[in-house]
């Protein structure tokens, strides 16, 4: 029976949040997070409106600038907001637009200022507008100026009429983000230039400019490809420096009604699948109908295609999704009217006939490709046919791995220095480089909650294996019986016996590599484990300053610069050669106390980059190797 209870209940505690208050007051809803992540969000909301004019034909160049003091300015030459009176409200259309939630032209279907729209939630410019210091759009519209501006979402005056202007019609919109809702403030303009690299490809014949103003920083890329996501697909060849199988992109693109779906795809030599989805230019980065779609057409094209020309016997089973998949780089792009995202970030798109619109446009066009190019349809086939012998071997290779390892009684690997909680939600698992500091950190872990996993020798390169080459490897099996939540195909999140995964390696050169090897290996046939957030790097210090008996730890040299200072003359400094040359206490002080330790998170935009590294580094293209380490020689410290 339940208690009662003497607090009042009643229709006072009822809390009613009016025009932009859920935003400020939840702002994660609408933006992700309060992070770097929902800090760059809302430039991608603003950019949003402006790709809106584009995919109306009404605009061709958009230019971004992040001004001094993290001030982002976004202009484009579409038709300016409207600024006219909105009859409902008895305000002007454009004050509408920046403070009231799901206002915006983009709901009215046939009668609305658009067919298609990235920002079909209409809370893009007022959850911009809400989550900033300060706010000002300026409309170039019909030969006159106007400016409104706002100071946390709030009217800092009414819509100005400026007078005549010479200027072609466009708008302009500049806001600081409020310190009050975000942890960071500064703007990282390598994530934006990718971003909006991205919406150059995705939007054929429009430039998007990035400028970065900001003092010791200055730099702009102007971006423009006229071959679309052709150009896409190519751009991430050349960057990963891969070798494509075949000389042609494979382009197939169709419409039905308001809806258009096109598809760039080209296989390369590498064993790792590359499809990126996007709806309305907004990345799908959990995919959706559109990618179904794309998936069960491919395969059924290839082997619809494979009976028919002989290049599957009778006796032979079909070619599986993912052996079609292998050395794959393809981009989905679909624009629609009504597209029905998961939430306001948008991870997943949901309508059912897009699903059918690509599954048709993939199948029809892409045999009708293969009729026409029979000697690329067979090197594909080849390539299939090696990965379905792969998987197959990998099948046995895992048998095999279970039966030695008595998997199925959960024995784990021997050097697994397991912790005594079994809880996994609280447990968390060190993968240490080297046998020396794995002792350390056994000895100065918590073993209530704390794993050691020490690696040692050389890793297996990733990039140049397929998965049977995963199972039975020293280095990698380890880790793979001690997750417990397999790989591949085969992997299952619910499975995972421990819910932080920590890699903990040398901060040098070497340790770096090692790091990068793991991101990758995750990244290729274990990605669940990173998106959900469950893997992170331990930041060991780099220097440690002693005056007497007072001990402090840095973790650069600006830090070390600091405390030197401040301990005064008589200070010492001595730089960590690795973890091994630490003592259990120290290691523990440092490193592993959940108190006091400096850790990363990965993403999955961290483990891309690393992927992307890795396929650079370890990749067959001497070139792109050699750029790579050219640009970033400066980055690198020699140990002496």
């Amino acid at each position: 029976m339940a208690q009662n209870n003497t607090t009042e209940y009643g229709g006072s505690q009822i809390e009613v949040l009016e025009g932009l208050e859920p935003v400020r007051k939840r702002p994660g809803m609408y933006i992700g997070s309060t992070g770097p992540s929902g800090l760059h969000h809302l430039v991608y909301e603003i950019v949003d409106n402006s790709i809106d004019e584009a995919l109306a034909d009404c605009c061709d160049h958009i230019e971004v600038t992040i001004k001094e003091g993290d001030i982002i300015e976004v202009s484009d030459n579409g038709r300016g907001i409207p600024v006219e009176i909105q009859p409902k409200l008895g305000i002007p259309a454009v004050t509408v637009v920046f403070t009231v939630l799901h206002a915006g032209g983009k709901f009215g279907g046939e009668n609305s200022g658009y067919k298609v729209s990235g920002g079909l939630h209409g809370v893009g410019a007022s959850v911009v507008n809400a989550l900033s210091e300060w706010l000002t759009v300026v409309v170039r519209k019909d030969g006159r100026l106007y400016r409104q501006s706002f100071r946390r979402g709030i009217e800092d005056g009414p819509l100005e009429n400026l007078g005549p202007t010479d200027e072609p019609n466009g708008t302009t919109v500049t806001f600081k983000p409020d310190p009050e809702m975000f942890e960071v403030l500064e703007y990282d303009y390598e994530i934006l230039n990718r971003r909006l690299r991205e919406e150059a490809f995705l939007n054929a014949g429009v430039r998007i400019t990035l400028t970065d103003e900001r003092a010791g920083r200055e730099q702009s890329e102007s971006m423009l490809y006229e071959g679309g996501i052709r150009s896409f697909v190519d751009y991430i060849h050349e960057k990963n420096g891969l070798e494509p199988l075949h000389p042609q992109v494979i382009y197939l693109t169709g419409k039905q009604g308001d809806s258009m779906a096109e598809v760039a795809m080209q296989y390369n030599s590498s064993f790792a699948e590359r499809i990126h989805s996007f709806a309305n230019n907004v990345e799908t980065p959990d995919g959706g109908t559109h990618e179904d779609g794309f998936k069960k057409a491919l395969t059924r094209a290839f082997n619809d295609y494979g009976r028919a020309k002989g290049l599957l016997k009778e006796k032979d089973e079909n070619l599986e999704g993912g052996d079609l998949r292998e050395g794959l780089t393809a981009i989905i792009s679909v624009k629609l009217t009504e597209a029905q995202f998961e939430g306001q970030t948008k991870a997943k798109l949901g309508n059912t006939e897009i699903r059918t619109l690509v599954s048709g446009i993939v199948y029809d066009k892409l045999r009708e490709f293969l009729e026409e190019n029979p000697a690329v349809a067979k090197a594909i086939f080849e390539k299939a046919m090696q990965a379905s012998h792969a998987r197959e071997a990998a099948r046995r290779a895992r048998d095999l791995v279970r039966r030695k390892s008595a998997l199925e009684t959960n024995r784990m690997p021997g050097k697994l220095v397991d912790c005594r909680e079994r809880d996994p939600e609280k447990t968390e698992i060190y993968i240490v480089e080297g046998d020396s500091a794995g002792g350390s950190a056994k000895m100065g872990r918590d073993s209530n909650i704390q794993a050691i996993l020490p690696l040692w020798g050389k890793m297996l390169n990733v990039e140049k294996a397929r998965i049977d080459k995963v199972y039975g490897n020293d280095k990698l099996t380890p880790v793979v019986l001690a997750l417990g939540c397999g790989i591949g195909d085969e992997f299952d999140i619910t499975k995972l016996r421990y819910h932080k995964v920590f890699i903990m390696a040398d901060a040098d050169v070497d340790g770096s590599h090692i790091c990068t090897l793991l991101l990758t290996f995750f990244f290729r046939f274990m990605r669940p484990l990173i998106e959900h957030g469950h893997v992170y790097i331990a930041q060991p210090p780099l220097f440690k300053i002693q005056k007497g008996q007072k001990v402090k730890y840095a973790y650069n040299e600006k830090e070390m610069s600091v405390m030197m200072a401040e301990m005064g003359q008589g200070a010492k400094a001595s730089r960590y050669k690795g973890l091994g040359e630490m003592n259990p206490e120290q290691l523990w002080e440092t490193t592993m106390d959940p108190e006091n330790r400096v850790i990363v998170q990965i993403t999955i935009e961290d483990a891309m980059k690393a992927d992307e590294t890795f396929s650079i580094l370890m990749g067959d293209k001497v070139e792109p190797r050699k750029e790579f380490i050219e640009k970033n020689a400066q980055y690198a410290t020699l140990d002496v």
